[in-house]
């Protein structure tokens, strides 16, 4: 299975946990990728996806589109008055599957942000047949934001594969202690908890299944 890695927020760490989950299994000898078929504001995501592939794919194929602009890819377009192609970057990605697996492609932002006015990274999740990573920054309001991610995914008839919940610094304070624990409950699902700087993506990739 391939998966999307999307996020509760911006800033929350998916380039990370992409880039942790490919190089581990590709140490393990398995053909893991990641692609980012959209990207705004700078080369720093799509460079360290490149660098965890070891340059086994194109940049081309990772990265259909780069935005300068800092903002949703739907918003960087009308500013740039460009666009995506959606058509080629699903092109690029059946083109690879041949030949690598698993492929994790990291969204922009959270599961609703739009590409197009009326076509968002949960649409292309369902369309590129994609399990769905939930990435969540460990802090005070996560209980809320991942709720809500887990209930629209659920609505839309997406697969979530993994829930992680990544320490973005070594502080911590009671919401941070408990927001495991309390995810797990009302959510009836596994969260798997990613200390500050973790190298160890074993629990993560045991929970994919892979």
């Amino acid at each position: 299975m391939n998966f999307l890695i999307s996020g509760t927020d911006t800033g929350v760490g998916k380039t990370y946990v992409a880039c942790g989950l490919i190089r581990a299994l590709r140490k393990s000898g398995r053909p893991a990728v990641g692609l980012k078929p959209l990207c705004s504001g700078g080369w720093e995501d799509i460079e360290a996806i490149m660098n965890a592939n070891e340059q086994a794919v194109p940049l081309h194929v990772v990265n259909s589109v780069l935005f300068q602009a800092p903002l949703a890819p739907y918003a960087a377009a009308l500013v740039e008055n460009r666009t995506f192609d959606l058509v080629a970057a699903k092109m690029n990605f059946a083109g690879i599957q041949s030949q690598f697996s698993p492929i994790f492609v990291e969204g922009a932002g959270g599961l609703l942000v739009p590409i197009l006015r009326d076509y968002d990274f949960g649409d292309l999740a369902a369309d590129w047949g994609l399990g769905l990573i939930i990435v969540a920054a460990n802090r005070l309001g996560v209980l809320n934001h991942c709720r809500l991610i887990v209930e629209v995914a659920q609505r839309r008839g997406l697969s979530i594969s993994a829930i992680v919940l990544n320490e973005l610094d070594d502080e911590t304070d009671v919401a941070r202690q408990t927001n495991p624990s309390i995810l797990e409950d009302v959510l009836e699902k596994p969260v798997i908890r990613l200390a500050h700087g973790a190298t160890d993506f074993g629990p993560v990739i045991r929970e994919l299944g892979l």
